[in-house]
């Protein structure tokens, strides 16, 4: 039965707009061209400005949108940030045990659902508040606060089904997913094929014309890319497909079929990249507060306000009309993008890399717990499969044990990792943030195998009992 938390959505279960789960079989081709059409609708609302705006609208959270898939001034100005808060929020919440969730009820799953769709509408309605707030589209008067309001809800609402669309069975994968590979993809082809600063095209132009100087183009400069962050993109993806296949294999026997053996992967990447997509989470939060907190206070200079010191202290761009970070705590968690910004201040950069790396590790341990991966759950799920050591008594006891040489070890060196290798290439320039490279590369090699699994299934009807269809 449902905790009293998730039984207080039961009326609103009601009221909410929701997808249905498909009555017939969706064949492949169908699931193709449902996910192509809400990829599609995705990318027109991100080219759609939001109505009751200037032109020009000053980007104040530009390294933060790859991760959260938004775009500018457009529908897409929160992206699937409201959605993956949310989400992240009621995961904890359940795997702590905090909330009573069981997922193997059908109502519980339902009444899960519910509350994921009113906690995102919540937390789309909080941002959409705090960008209007905080002046980011310059001063509004109360109706066209209003009009903007209602857009930027309208569309989160709108995403959210989309997303809902896909996972319910009529698509591919997840809808927050697909817009995440989306945007980071747009972003690298931009980066490197734009007609005004992509690296072959504007950046190459000003190079021949010398307007730029060769170091420039490789280094990067102003607005342009480098062409060592094009390379580090070619490597962090080539580093990171290499790290999704190291793994340690534990050899494994069927307690009911003697001499049967299979092995037990474990894998170097073993919680994934959650690690540092909640590290990146945490970061943009606070980015994000603490600017709009120095918005609030009438944006006081250093020494004026003691906490806008402490917490995030931000300043005007030299011949500009933006501003950016320039000390407290949000200026350490904000990475330099470039080895420019590295030089320029190396202090910056070492504490943000060390804070990265230590917040990756602490994370991957909590999510180790929080999401059911540890050794004594995992043990108990391989007894509960008919698997045992070989050389062992049939018992969950060794199989934990011999858990606990790997699991432990392997979660906070692929925490390290991912945080490394996505601190690093940052710095680097990499095209679409270090941390969209890891997320991308997880989300591709994802799909790869849910296609293939979708494909096998669709040729040999026999399979989907194999594959528990």
């Amino acid at each position: 039965m449902a905790g009293r938390f998730l039984s207080l959505f039961k009326p609103v279960g009601r009221i909410l707009p929701e997808i249905r789960v498909p009555e017939r079989k969706v064949s492949f081709n169908e699931k193709i061209f449902w996910t192509a059409l809400v990829l599609i609708v995705y990318l027109v609302m991100s080219e759609i400005p939001l109505y009751g705006i200037s032109g020009a609208v000053q980007d104040r959270f530009s390294a933060l949108r790859v991760i959260f898939a938004s775009n500018r001034g457009t529908l897409m100005e929160l992206g699937i940030g409201p959605i993956v808060t949310a989400g992240l929020i009621l995961q904890l919440l359940a795997g702590s045990a905090m909330i009573q969730c069981d997922m193997s009820n059908a109502e519980d799953r339902g009444l899960f659902t519910v509350a994921s769709k009113v906690f995102s509408i919540i937390l789309t309605g909080v941002q959409a508040s705090a960008y209007i707030i905080s002046g980011m589209y310059g001063a509004l008067a109360g109706t066209t606060a209003i009009v903007i309001f209602l857009q930027l809800l309208g569309a989160g609402v709108v995403v959210m089904l989309l997303d809902e669309l896909v996972q319910k069975g009529w698509g591919l994968g997840s809808g927050i997913s697909l817009f995440i590979m989306a945007g980071v993809a747009q972003n690298i082809l931009w980066q490197t094929f734009s007609p005004g600063t992509g690296l072959f095209v504007g950046a190459l132009s000003s190079l021949l014309s010398g307007q730029q100087a060769l170091m420039s183009w490789v280094l990067g400069s102003g607005a342009y890319p480098s062409l060592i962050g094009f390379i580090t993109t070619i490597g962090a993806f080539l580093v990171i497909i290499y790290m999704e296949g190291v793994r340690v294999e534990l050899p494994m026997t069927y307690a009911g079929y003697k001499g049967f053996r299979s092995r037990y992967p474990i894998k170097l990447l073993y919680v994934s990249n959650l690690p540092v997509i909640f590290a990146s989470a945490l970061f943009a939060n606070v980015y994000f507060f603490t600017q709009l907190f120095w918005s609030t206070q009438g944006q006081p200079v250093p020494g004026q306000n003691i906490l806008t010191d402490i917490l995030g202290q931000y300043g005007p761009v030299e011949n500009s009309t933006q501003i950016q970070l320039t000390g407290g705590l949000a200026y350490y968690v904000t990475p330099p993008q470039s080895l420019q910004g590295v030089a320029a201040d190396p202090i910056r950069a070492a504490a943000y890399l060390g804070i990265l790396v230590a917040f990756c590790a602490v994370f991957s341990l909590i999510w180790l717990e929080v999401g059911g991966l540890g050794p004594s759950k995992v043990a108990q799920q391989l007894m509960d499969s008919g698997m045992q050591i070989p050389g062992y008594r049939r018992s969950g006891k060794p199989i934990e044990l011999i858990l606990k040489r790997y699991i432990p070890v392997v979660t906070i060196l692929g925490g390290i990792i991912v945080g490394l290798v996505a601190g690093v290439s940052d710095f680097l320039g990499v095209f679409g943030s270090g941390t969209g490279i890891l997320l991308s590369v997880g989300i591709i090699y994802q799909y790869y195998e849910l296609l293939m699994r979708e494909r096998a299934a669709e040729m040999f009807p026999a399979f989907r009992r194999i594959l528990g269809e």
